[in-house]
């Protein structure tokens, strides 16, 4: 019994109802467009013409209006709003194409003549039923009752079953209209092919950007970190006995600190929407020089080899070289510590080639371990630029070797 008057509480059954009433509305200027209009046809006082006309015209003029692109936004917010369901996730922008124009024009002409099929019983059906409720209670006057084309009898016994009866079928008609208008707003107002497809791009370059922002803080703040506390640790250690290297060490850790602060400024700066665009920093080979130093004032010996050439390679191939021999020395800090870390950067066969080694050993105190990104970023990066990576342990050592196109970029 309770699912029998469910749709009477159940909010989304008026809701949909108001949809459809405000439909209803918005079709009489149309017909009262059809009835000027109807004067100037030929045989205009036809019975069959005027039938005619008064379905055609508004339906016309409401398909022609709703290819304006306007309504596809309006049309859209309504149905979002009031019919819910399927369409609550509707969040259609302006008509763009002519296939999507014409879908509106067909939802707009549906939603006004839905919207009259409803209105007009929704005003006529409340006040029949209290007349059919009120009948056995009433003394009706017998010319009343014959204009109806009742019997007295009949309008005793028959009334209230009648007028209940006309009301369950209006809300039945209400709440049947309402689910079908929400089942079918999303293919009248929902993307073309065309837009799902521009959209699904627009998502996988979003991601695309999110995945590269992410690689970004990794690299350049892990790297900042993992000196920062190397250094930290060297620094307290000789601050009685060499409080020059000491000073030395506190330099570099302001130096990283405020290169990490810079970076994740950056970052977040590219993540808020209304911000105003910022140039990222653009760290290349050339840079590489205070990159090695840093990691020598950290405590590591770095034996580090680089072609002076490499400063003029693309500026592409630089900036990804750049991070993936900073995430390469991240990760000798992190795992394996302070030991004795060989790196070579040079040019061979129009190919830049980097090579870093170290020997196998246990993380440094205080260096901790990373989140696992850090070779499959360097691999991501180099499978953006076509190039070759190898990494693994190696007669005790550990090798990664990267090989880049200079042709890319």
């Amino acid at each position: 019994m309770s699912r029998i008057f469910q749709p009477l509480t159940d909010h989304a059954t008026w809701r949909r109802w108001s949809f459809m009433v405000v439909g209803g509305g918005l079709l009489m200027p149309y017909w009262f467009l059809g009835m000027l209009v109807l004067p100037l046809l030929p045989y205009g006082d036809s019975v069959a013409v005027t039938v005619t006309a008064m379905l055609v015209l508004p339906t016309v003029g409401t398909f022609i209006t709703g290819l304006v692109p306007i309504v596809r936004v309006l049309e859209g917010s309504m149905a979002r709003e009031l019919l819910g369901g399927p369409a609550a996730a509707l969040g259609p922008g302006p008509s763009r194409s002519w296939e999507s124009r014409s879908r509106t024009g067909a939802w707009f002409s549906l939603h006004l003549l839905t919207g009259v099929l409803v209105s007009g019983p929704s005003l006529a059906v409340p006040p029949l039923a209290f007349v059919l409720l009120a009948a056995p209670l009433v003394r009706w006057d017998e010319s009343f009752l014959d204009a109806w084309g009742w019997q007295v009898s009949w309008q005793q016994w028959f009334g209230p079953a009648g007028g209940l009866l006309a009301l369950a079928a209006l809300l039945a008609w209400i709440v049947a209209a309402g689910r079908v208008m929400a089942r079918l707003a999303p293919r009248f107002l929902g993307p073309s092919a065309d837009e799902r497809l521009a959209e699904s791009e627009a998502r996988a370059v979003r991601l695309a950007e999110r995945n590269r922002l992410a690689r970004e803080l990794h690299d350049s703040v892990g790297h900042a970190l993992s000196v920062v506390t190397l250094q930290a640790g060297a620094a307290g250690r000789v601050l009685d006995t060499d409080p020059a290297f000491a000073r030395e060490a506190l330099g570099a850790i302001e130096d990283s600190a405020r290169s990490a602060l810079e970076d994740l400024d950056h970052v977040l700066g590219l993540l808020r929407e209304d911000s105003t665009p910022r140039t990222a920093p653009q760290l290349t080979l050339a840079d590489l020089g205070r990159l090695l130093e840093q990691t020598r004032i950290a405590g590591v010996r770095l034996d580090a080899e680089v072609d002076p050439e490499v400063a003029h390679v693309p500026a592409a191939v630089s900036r990804e070289a750049y991070r993936i021999v900073q995430e390469g020395l991240t990760n000798a800090l992190r795992h394996a510590g302070k030991v004795p870390v060989r790196l070579r950067v040079g040019i061979r066969d129009d190919r830049l080639e980097i090579d870093m080694s170290n020997p196998l050993g246990a993380p440094a105190e205080g260096a901790g371990h990373g989140g696992g990104r850090g070779l499959g970023g360097i691999r991501e990066r180099v499978t953006v630029l076509r190039g070759r990576m190898t990494a693994g342990p190696a007669e005790g050592r550990w090798r990664m070797d990267v090989s880049l196109p200079l042709g890319h970029g």
